[in-house]
């Protein structure tokens, strides 16, 4: 006979959303601000930023949920949560791509190709979301939409204007990753007291 688990209301999506909210810092800080100035060290310690926050945390949030729903069955079935099963676990193993080629100072000509894939994926996220009635987790896509379109001419052309955009994409949406976070954290410790979703 099957073990059978109870289902969970407590979804681990505030470690995602926080993991990438960080690395959206890191990263688009820099890109945005020109601070830290670029170097083989400095790389390094965005590499490992990268590798660790938006790339673990989003990857373990992924995994979390995809067993949770499928074999487990401690998460209720449904079509947001398996996009952003998805989501999360490919866009943890990208961050671990971008954080290894940084480390080591590979080359980053070929991310142009890779936004194009994760350029779709955001907007499959926007499309589930919004039929979902979840806008606050649309506009988590919507900003990552952003990010990958400009990502595009960033890498293929070696703009300077759009890689400096795409740092102002990333912080915009990892200042709203931050709000996610709160706004999922405080909904599921004091789920009775507050409901702070948009």
């Amino acid at each position: 006979m099957p073990v059978a688990f109870a289902q969970s209301p407590f979804l681990p999506i505030a470690i995602g959303f926080f993991g990438l909210g960080c690395g959206y810092f890191i990263w688009g800080g820099q890109a945005l601000f020109g601070f830290p100035e670029s170097k083989p060290e400095v790389n390094k310690s965005m590499g490992m930023w990268g590798f660790w926050m938006p790339g673990f945390m989003q990857f373990i949030t992924g995994v979390y949920l995809m067993v949770g729903m499928t074999w487990f069955g401690v998460f209720a079935k449904s079509a947001p949560l398996y996009m952003a099963a998805l989501a999360f676990t490919a866009y943890g193993i990208h961050w671990f791509a971008m954080a290894h080629r940084r480390y080591i100072g590979s080359s980053s000509d070929a991310d142009g190709w890779m936004a194009m894939a994760f350029l779709i994926l955001s907007i499959l996220g926007v499309v589930v979301f919004v039929l979902a009635n979840d806008i606050p987790v649309a506009i988590v896509f919507v900003g990552l939409s952003l990010i990958y379109l400009t990502e595009i001419p960033a890498r293929f052309f070696h703009s300077a204007a759009a890689a400096r955009t795409v740092g102002l994409w990333q912080f915009l949406t990892g200042l709203w990753l931050m709000y996610m976070t709160i706004a999922t954290t405080l909904n599921f410790s004091f789920p009775t007291q507050m409901h702070l979703w948009l």
